[in-house]
């Protein structure tokens, strides 16, 4: 017995380390088995061993935890169990080209993973702190899945590692995030986030990154300049069609490796630099779609498979590589300073600017071929002004007020010979005016850090014999004085002409009821220049019983009265499709003047024309005529013709506020951003300090509601509804008024409180 002993003993000793082997694979055991369970168990993957690390397409490090699991192309069914975060070893996961559901589990904290593919099947949710403590991750792949909408979270930023991220149709949402540049991810080279709802522009944190391959394609909702390509001089692959992106094409020459580019489908315009044409390793290059200017570019179609339908384009010649017209060559470059707008791009066809046939050049008159008047108002330019308008040396007028220009006016104005008028009125310009002809006259106001010549700054020395014009009409000024004792005054001598002028209405009206009535059953407008003044008077031939005439000044000038007729055509007389929308005293209308200039009709109802609503009517011309800001809506004109009560403003494409923040669901709109939302605040604000503080005369909004502010293309906000504002009474002073008129809840509290 005792000789058998040491066998027993070995035999004990063989059992014991062989239950020790399979209790080492037991801590991943478990995940694994919850893993089957949720595919359901799949015969084809054959993993019936009780050891995981026995398994087909599962592989285990040497201390038998499960490193790597790749199952892609199986055909499986089911979903991830969230036992999988228990994998504490896990480098690759593999599941694409599968039909699995559910939501993707929370990977967080699995700090060895490096691979992980969920691309090609129908998973419903990415959690949002998936990607916290994968610190070593280097790629993954979330191509084509179903996904509930998500935005890439913050916590991406642990994977520093990232050298490549794809996301191609997961129905990502918000803007791209500016951490994807070379700060936070120095190795990334390919980022995929095609076919999704990204909106916004391209972070100009991409600037220097080491991306080679990007896909922004087919979001339809991606905006803005695509300038910062041109620092991204890694790039061999970059698609970005199907967006609206807007501007010109960078200098492209730093991307000597780019191979493939595809900027159909977008808003761009512009010249096609010649730094594209000749890029070294250019294969392909699709331009279709866009509104590009100048001459049709001439690539090596022999290396270069291109497609730019001039159709679609704005290419001055079909042929490739032939220069244009001298005139356009000169256009375009002014318009280059303001970034190539496309109001301009959409309109300006052909190689003759001074062709008649429609469409005309927006905002270019000819004589004899030689451009002659330059109009480009109420455009909402942004830049500066060229100094390149002086090559047009035939330019009689040049008009570019109520835009967003800023800089200076170039002194190469001066140059212009036949220069006669110069509007640059309502901007944003700063410096002092150049030294104009005696003969040129200069029209600056509204903009308040420009230098004139009536007190604010002193003016430039001139030549002997020359003088210029800065006409400054009463208001439209952002200064005030600083002095009560001048805002007195000021309003003072306002109330004593309102006197006055109210004394000779009702002597008028009593010698007009004393004659003979004449015939007539309709309103004729007849505005004339009164004597030294820039004033309009309507004579009003009315069917009182005497008949008569009687005169109003109601508005500063002659071109601000528009007849009737031209508003019905802009109208299609005031048919119901053009209708913006209905307010208390009024429908307002769309239409479109001859030169494209798109405007807002309000006109009045007949049935209720009535003292209240004509003193509403007068009350909003006299207040916009006055009173200018880029935060005001602008007065273009109004029409007084028979029983007709019209007033035109510039369109706001957006609409009222009021319809984003109370019926966005009704009419399919996407709810207002907290950022779009306080620069609406800001713009309402400066626009309601202007018209309450800064103006030379005061007034007081008393209907400050979210349906009289409206919106631009650009969310930019503007007051407007002017009827009931009202002119505010000297510091300390009380109006004998005391109803207080409004809507309650929209008055300006200064007014509600004082009861003025």
């Amino acid at each position: 017995m005792k000789k058998r002993c040491p066998g027993i003993f070995m035999l004990l000793c063989h059992l014991s380390f062989t239950l020790s082997v399979h209790s080492q694979s037991s801590p991943d055991a478990s995940a694994m088995q919850a893993l089957r369970a949720s595919l359901g168990n799949p015969i084809n993957l054959n993993w019936s061993d009780p050891d995981p690390c026995n398994w087909n397409l599962v592989h285990c490090s040497n201390n038998h935890r499960v490193d790597k699991i790749i199952i892609n192309s199986k055909n499986l069914t089911g979903s991830l169990p969230p036992e999988l975060k228990n994998l504490y070893e896990l480098t690759i996961l593999g599941v694409s080209t599968n039909q699995l559901t559910g939501p993707i589990p929370s990977l967080a904290g699995l700090s060895l993973l490096q691979q992980l593919d969920f691309s090609h099947n129908n998973f419903s949710y990415m959690p949002p702190d998936f990607f916290t403590g994968l610190t070593s991750l280097q790629g993954i792949k979330l191509d084509y899945n179903q996904f509930s909408s998500w935005e890439i979270p913050e916590s991406l930023n642990d994977a520093s590692n990232l050298d490549s991220f794809s996301a191609t149709s997961a129905n990502i949402s918000g803007t791209i995030p500016d951490f994807f540049g070379p700060d936070t991810f120095p190795g990334l080279i390919h980022l995929h986030l095609a076919m999704n709802k990204l909106q916004g522009p391209i972070p100009s944190s991409f600037a220097k990154s080491s991306i080679q391959t990007l896909w922004l394609n087919d979001q339809h909702k991606l905006n803005g300049s695509i300038s910062v390509l041109q620092s991204m001089t890694s790039l061999t692959q970059l698609w970005l069609h199907g967006n609206l992106f807007t501007g010109p094409i960078p200098d492209l020459s730093g991307l000597d490796s780019l191979e493939d580019l595809s900027l159909r489908d977008n808003q761009l315009t512009g010249i096609v630099p010649l730094s594209l044409v000749n890029l070294p390793k250019l294969g392909k290059v699709n331009l279709t779609n866009n509104f590009l200017q100048g001459p049709t570019p001439k690539f090596d179609i022999s290396k270069v498979v291109v497609d730019m339908k001039n159709g679609s384009n704005s290419f001055c010649l079909d042929d490739p590589g032939l220069a244009c017209d001298n005139r356009i060559t000169v256009l375009l470059s002014i318009v280059e300073s303001m970034d190539y707008p496309e109001v301009f791009a959409k309109s300006w066809k052909g190689n003759d600017p001074c062709n008649n046939t429609p469409p005309p050049w927006l905002g270019i008159k000819c004589d004899k071929g030689k451009v002659t008047v330059v109009n480009y108002q109420n455009l909402s330019l942004p830049g500066t002004i060229s100094s390149n308008f002086s090559k047009l040396q035939s330019l009689e007028q040049l008009l570019l007020p109520n835009n967003s220009l800023t800089g200076t006016i170039p002194n190469e104005l001066t140059t212009l010979s036949n220069l006669t008028k110069l509007d640059v009125s309502n901007n944003n310009l700063n410096g002092s005016v150049p030294n104009f002809r005696q003969n040129v006259t200069v029209i600056t106001y509204g903009n308040p850090h420009i230098q004139t010549f009536n007190g604010s700054s002193p003016p430039p020395e001139k030549p002997p014999g020359s003088s210029t014009e800065t006409r400054t009409p009463p208001g439209p000024s952002d200064d005030r004085s600083n002095n009560p004792s001048d805002r007195k005054q000021i309003v003072v001598s306002i109330i004593a002409a309102v006197a006055v002028f109210g004394v000779l209405i009702v002597g008028l009206c009593v010698y007009f009821c004393t004659r003979k009535r004449k015939h007539s059953d309709t309103m004729i407008i007849k505005p004339h220049q009164a004597e030294n003044s820039n004033a309009i008077k309507v004579k009003v031939a009315g069917p009182s019983a005497n008949g008569g005439e009687s005169e109003m000044q109601v508005a500063e000038s002659g071109s601000m009265v528009i007849p009737i007729q031209v508003l019905r055509n802009t109208t299609d007389n005031f048919s119901e499709e053009k209708i913006l929308g209905r307010g208390g005293f009024g429908t307002v209308y769309k239409g479109e003047l001859q030169d494209g200039t798109k405007i807002a009709v309000k006109r009045m109802e007949v049935g209720v024309v009535s003292d209240k609503g004509l003193a509403e009517f007068k009350s909003e011309i006299a207040v916009l005529s006055m009173v200018r800001h880029r935060h005001l809506v602008a007065l273009l004109g109004y029409c007084l013709e028979g029983n007709e009560r019209l007033v035109v403003y510039e369109y706001m494409p957006q609409g009222t506020l009021g319809r984003h923040l109370f019926n966005w669901k009704e009419e399919q709109l996407k709810p207002l951003e907290w950022s779009t939302r306080l620069i609406i605040a800001l713009d309402v604000a400066k626009g309601v300090e202007y018209l309450h503080s800064l103006a030379h005369q005061s007034f007081i909004h008393r209907d400050l509601k979210p349906y009289n502010i409206l919106l631009g293309d650009d969310f930019r906000a503007k007051v407007a509804d002017f009827g009931l504002v009202r002119l505010a009474p000297d510091i300390g002073q009380r109006s004998i008024e005391t109803r207080v008129a409004g809507t309650f809840g929209y008055l300006a509290p200064e007014y509600a409180g004082s009861h003025i």
